[in-house]
């Protein structure tokens, strides 16, 4: 499918979401977009505010879920999924056993949006487990208050030069990039025992090369000061084979807003201006 209908299918899906995004006092927006061209599987844990914890999302699409303050959780993706009616299957990446709905962690690799809600939320992107898929978080609509609350991640897709001896292959093509600690299994690599602090664990050879393309995502499990990210009272926008500087949409209390602005519309024309402007020039990664 080429990048015109993309437009047109997301924009048709949005406008036939429910703002179910009017949310309570205390409560926070997440909007998730698949940017990638092909279906992914998100998952949520804990999911009770996010459709059970699993769901697919199709090229272009979009879903909108609300979280209470004091959720604390991840959101990855899964790939490569195959579940039947009943939602049992199996998936290249990501899995959480054989069910659609995710009730635990998934199966690394896989890149990691991690989040705690409070009156300060703290949310990052992790590779420490591995990569799959290329995840930006973005925050909107965020009151004063905050350490470098913007957007995070990692939107570059580290399949296509992943060494070797840490690359996923099925199909004969790279689905996925482990982490050292996965592969090698070393105290080094892994941060613990005589490594497990912050003095002892330092940047590594594989940590390093993910940290170089991937500057605002953690890289190893002690990659604190240029990772985490701290927003007061946000709605975020978790974006699959998105761009950090895209703009990205959600809808606060029936109002549109967009990253790089405090402004809100509710009008429709000018929601899908902004829409067409935050696609055209991001190309849809495979």
């Amino acid at each position: 499918m080429d990048r015109a209908p993309r437009v047109i299918l997301l924009i048709a899906f949005l406008l036939c979401i429910s703002p179910g995004a009017k949310r309570s006092e205390g409560a926070r927006i997440f909007t998730m977009i698949n940017y990638c061209k092909t279906t992914i599987w998100p998952a949520v844990t804990p999911g009770e505010n996010f459709g059970g914890g699993g769901f697919a999302l199709k090229a272009g699409q979009s879903i909108v879920f609300t979280a209470p303050v004091g959720w604390s959780g991840r959101i990855w993706a899964r790939t490569g999924c195959d579940f039947d009616s009943a939602g049992n299957g199996s998936c290249q990446t990501g899995a959480c056993g054989s069910s659609l709905k995710c009730g635990a962690s998934g199966k690394p690799p896989a890149t990691l949006a991690e989040f705690t809600l409070a009156a300060l939320d703290f949310y990052d992107v992790s590779l420490v487990d591995g990569f799959n898929l290329p995840v930006t978080v973005t925050p909107v609509n965020a009151q004063q208050g905050g350490k470098n609350c913007s957007a995070a991640g990692c939107d570059r897709d580290l399949r296509t030069d992943c060494p070797a001896e840490l690359a996923v292959r099925e199909g004969g093509r790279t689905v996925a990039c482990r982490s050292a600690c996965d592969v090698f299994d070393t105290d080094q690599y892994c941060c613990r025992g005589v490594f497990g602090n912050a003095a002892t664990c330092q940047p590594t050879f594989y940590s390093k090369k993910f940290k170089d393309a991937c500057p605002t995502a953690y890289s190893y499990a002690y990659d604190d000061p240029s990772s985490i990210f701290t927003c007061a009272a946000a709605d975020y926008i978790i974006t699959f084979c998105g761009n950090r500087k895209q703009t990205v949409c959600t809808y606060h209390n029936n109002r549109l807003i967009c990253s790089g602005t405090s402004r809100s519309s509710s009008n429709i024309s000018t929601w899908i201006v902004l829409l067409i402007s935050s696609l055209i020039g991001s190309w849809l990664w495979v």
